[in-house]
């Protein structure tokens, strides 16, 4: 299923905290941009899936993931994938990422 953003998508959000952010947003983005489209937007880098798309924001001490999709399974995909690839990054600092319930975005 090819992502549509004009459709009712579900929206996501991860907090991490970590007191290195920028330095997990360059590497995730770094990372993922070999694969997909990385976007330089004012709200943050966003990633564009077939499934949906991810957003990786900066704040003060976190990491901000959000992710967005046309359904839940697609939405849990993004939500994988940003995920998971950041927990490699960040296993020796412990990073732990816990998503919040999906709403419309």
């Amino acid at each position: 299923m090819i992502w549509n953003r004009k459709k009712s998508p579900l929206s996501s959000r991860a907090e991490v905290a970590t007191q290195t952010p920028e330095r997990y947003a360059k590497q995730l983005v770094a990372h993922l941009g070999h694969r997909v489209p990385v976007e330089a937007t004012p709200d943050g880098d966003q990633l564009t899936f077939d499934e949906g798309r991810g957003l990786v924001q900066i704040g003060d001490g976190v990491l901000v993931l959000i992710a967005e999709a046309n359904g839940e399974p697609a939405l849990a995909v993004v939500q994988d994938v940003l995920g998971r690839h950041l927990l490699k990054f960040g296993a020796k600092q412990g990073l732990s990422v816990t998503w919040s319930a999906p709403t419309p975005a």
